[in-house]
């Protein structure tokens, strides 16, 4: 993927090498999974204590249209200083979406502006070196993707 993170700086998973890296897609207009998911990795990253520091958790919004560098930055990090988001235009997002095979399909709501995104709730891991390793469900239990994840720093 090639996308703009919360600094405005264009990104691939390259810039991320040397960190675990946990890819969530996601919107901030979320009435649930992505709220919670975001709580729970927070809380993994605080178990896996100053070996969370080589975790990198990186939110890639799947509603461009309303999320806004704005609104990611003031949404994001509030889970986490360190989580960074990822955002770019419908076709910069297509080869990763396609890549991963994950579903994202805007649901009409009231209006124009009120809408839902259907989306995958999976959270995609990979290591140190960029290779995809697990693929952790939404709300899974916590301590098996702790220790999953140390394993993955500690294999580094």
């Amino acid at each position: 993927f090639t996308l703009q993170n919360l600094a405005g700086k264009t990104v691939t998973l390259h810039d991320y090498q040397g960190k675990v890296v946990a890819l969530f897609f996601g919107y901030t207009h979320c009435p649930d999974v992505c709220p919670v998911t975001l709580q729970q990795w927070a809380a993994i990253k605080e178990q896996l204590g100053e070996q969370g520091k080589r975790l990198q958790v990186l939110f890639v919004s799947v509603d461009p249209q309303r999320d806004t560098p704005e609104l990611l930055r003031a949404y994001v990090p509030q889970f986490d200083p360190d989580f960074d988001a990822l955002t770019g235009s419908e076709q910069a997002l297509q080869p990763l979406l396609k890549g991963l095979k994950v579903v994202s399909e805007k649901v009409e709501g009231s209006s124009p502006a009120n809408y839902l995104m259907n989306h995958s709730s999976s959270v995609y891991v990979f290591d140190t070196h960029g290779r995809l390793r697990l693929l952790v469900r939404y709300n899974a239990e916590l301590q098996p993707v702790v220790r999953d994840i140390q394993t993955l720093i500690d294999q580094a």
